[in-house]
This record gives C-alpha cells, structure tokens and sequence, in this order.
C-alpha cells in the first residue's frame, strides 16, 4: 500500500472490478461507502468489456476504465482491487490482483467452496499480500455494542443461542437474473450467503462452533421465475437445520429456511444465567438492514430495546443512516482503512474466509453422512 502506507493523508485509490452502469451490489453499497468515507478515492474500475466499463466511468465519475481486470490490478493507480461480481468469477478476477501483489477486497463467499478459498488464502500468503472479504456484519455498531455487551456479562454465563431466519431467494419463486442462486455448485446459495453472513456474526459475538450436526434439504426442486412462470431446477438446500456446541460451551441452534415466513423472518436469542439478550432485523439480511437490540436481566420478566450508545457510531457521515446499504460496507472500509495504514488485523481477511468455508463444508458433510462432527480450525 505505498499511497497511504507512508502518509496517511494520501487517499486509498481503490478499483472496482465488476462496477456496472445498470446496477448492482457495487453501485447501491460500494460506491456510496466510498463516497461517505475519508480515505478513499474511487480511481478506476473494470468491466465486462472496455465499452461497458466506459459507459459505468461516465455514470460514476470513475476516471480510468478497464476492460478486464487484468489490467485494472497492473494498473500503478490502484492500490485496493475491489471485486464484486458474482461468486463463480470470484478466482479468475481475484488472482491477477494477487499476482500484481496489490491488497484485496472480496466479496462474501470468497470462491465456490473450501478448495477455491484455500487456494487463494495460500497465494495471498505465498505473495504477502493483505486481503478482506466482505463479511461486514461484524463491522455493524449494534453487532459490535452486542459482542460487547456479552463480553461484559450483560446476560452472565451464556448458554444457549437460538436463531431463526428465511432467505428470499430460495423460495418458491425467483427473480430476474437470480437462476445462478439456485445452483448449489455455483457456490452463492442460502448455505454460503445468508447462513454464512449470520454465523459469522454469531461467532464474532459468541465464539466459534466446537462441533456441529447439520439437516439440510431441497425441499422445492422446481421453482418458478416470479414474473413470468418459467420453471427452473433449483439444486441449493433450502432448508438448513444446525445445532452444535459453541468453544465456551453454549448449545446453539440454527434454522435457516427458503423464502419469507408470515410470522418471524429473522429471530436471535441469547440466554444467559443472568439476563436474555434478543436481535430483531427489518430484513433477514442481518448483513446489510437495520437491527435493533432488546434485554433484560436481573429480575424483571420483560425486554427493552438497548439502543447502540453514540460512542460506537465512529462514522459521522453515517450517522442515522443504518437503514442504507451502504452503512455495513463503509464501517468495514474503515477497518480496512486502518488495517492498510497502520498495520493492524481488524478486518476478515481470506485466512478468516477459509474458516468460513470450512464450518459451511462440515455442515454439508454432517448433513450427507448424519454425522455429528467437529469444527476444526
């Protein structure tokens, strides 16, 4: 990082890989978190091809545009690679940003499965290059002010954790452009995406599973485009059962199901030997929608929100902006930030990704083999 690394003053150029004119993850949450943010300038992005990359340059004011990705990471004006396109592409775009030897951003999951995380952890390493991955439920204040509340004992020892939550596109219907979301090969399914966000979250404020025993299914193999009733396979699981026990001890319980409920779509607990601790979501997408915070302890019998003292808002710019995509993916920027200048390991790198992946793989095999299997690191 040698803009930044040796004067903090310097802006982070930062090149987005897979920024489109119509659209997309990137627009609704890079972009805006980039913007809202000190540090950082938006110096060049790729996309499918040089036409398309100029017509996305000239919607964001993006001055240098690349028809490939390959030649965004040798490019000496961008420092930070960030990639954002769909999981499938994830290796061949991250791997010339690590051959370039220029730091990393990911998008959630890192590659299709375990071997493709391991492999670009491995070369990551090999090169000495810093890495992210888009785990950014962990930089959200209420999740942080959680973690924190359980590390000084609000609820006394833990022991148990109960959660419940649907994944919209695992239903009975999808929509437009989402037929990769139903293959399981693919690697961007309810396991990988909103699982795989939700227990990252729990195992930042709870610890690491200890061991796991998994029931999944695919209880709906033909689903229907919502608009207009074409009928397509869908492979991924769409319900995903887990329960294990946590490194401290805790029993958890996970139940993860395909589509909305009409009556709880995201739902945590807490329960301790002194209090209870509850996390309600506008949107099962706990990773980028608002939560709100509710306890109670002692000897009352009742719950009462916990809202997230001001000291944990360190974005002014963000401040009562939580309903926004964006507000997630710029606290994990400014972790990121600080990692790149001051040498610092706040954020998920890919050596954090693999451990991801490896929990998500015992799931799987637990639930092929109806084993009950340890969580090794």
């Amino acid at each position: 990082m040698p803009s930044s690394a040796s004067d903090p003053r310097t802006p982070v150029r930062v090149g987005i890989v897979g920024l489109s004119a119509g659209g997309g993850w990137a627009a609704r949450a890079h972009v805006p978190a980039l913007a809202g943010l000190d540090g950082y300038e938006l110096r060049a992005l790729s996309a499918s091809s040089a036409e398309s990359a100029r017509a996305a340059g000239e919607k964001y004011g993006v001055p240098l545009t690349f028809g490939s990705a390959g030649e965004l990471a040798r490019s000496e004006e961008v420092d930070l690679v960030v990639v954002t396109v769909k999981v499938p592409h994830h290796r061949e775009l991250i791997l010339p940003a690590l051959e370039a030897g220029k730091p990393v951003f990911s998008e959630w999951p890192l590659g299709t499965g375990l071997a493709q995380a391991e492999e670009l952890a491995a070369l990551a390493e090999a090169k000495g290059v810093r890495t992210a991955v888009g785990l950014q439920a962990r930089s959200a204040p209420p999740l942080r002010y959680l973690r924190d509340l359980v590390a000084d004992g609000y609820v006394g020892r833990v022991l148990s954790t109960t959660m419940v939550s649907s994944g919209r596109n695992w239903g009975a219907t999808f929509r437009e452009g989402g037929d990769y979301l139903l293959d399981r090969a693919k690697g961007a399914t309810l396991l990988t995406i909103p699982f795989g966000h939700t227990a990252d979250a729990l195992a930042m404020v709870l610890g690491e599973f200890a061991d796991i025993s998994a029931t999944t299914a695919t209880l709906r193999p033909q689903v229907t485009h919502e608009a207009t009733g074409r009928v397509a396979t869908m492979t991924a699981e769409d319900q995903i059962a887990v329960t294990g026990t946590l490194e401290s001890g805790a029993i958890a319980a996970l139940h993860f199901r395909g589509g909305y409920s009409r009556a709880t779509d995201f739902h945590w607990e807490i329960n301790g030997t002194e209090g209870d601790l509850v996390v309600k979501g506008d949107s099962p997408a706990v990773w980028m929608d608002r939560i709100t915070l509710h306890g109670g302890r002692g000897s009352g019998t009742g719950l009462a929100e916990l809202p997230v003292p001001a000291s944990y808002e360190r974005l002014p710019k963000f401040a009562g902006r939580s309903t926004e995509t964006a507000y997630n993916v710029a606290y994990a920027y400014a972790q990121l930030l600080e990692d790149l200048i001051t040498g610092s390991r706040l954020t998920p790198d890919f050596a954090h990704a693999v451990r991801r992946h490896r929990l998500l793989d015992r799931i799987q095999e637990s639930a092929r083999t109806g084993a009950r299997l340890t969580v090794a690191d």
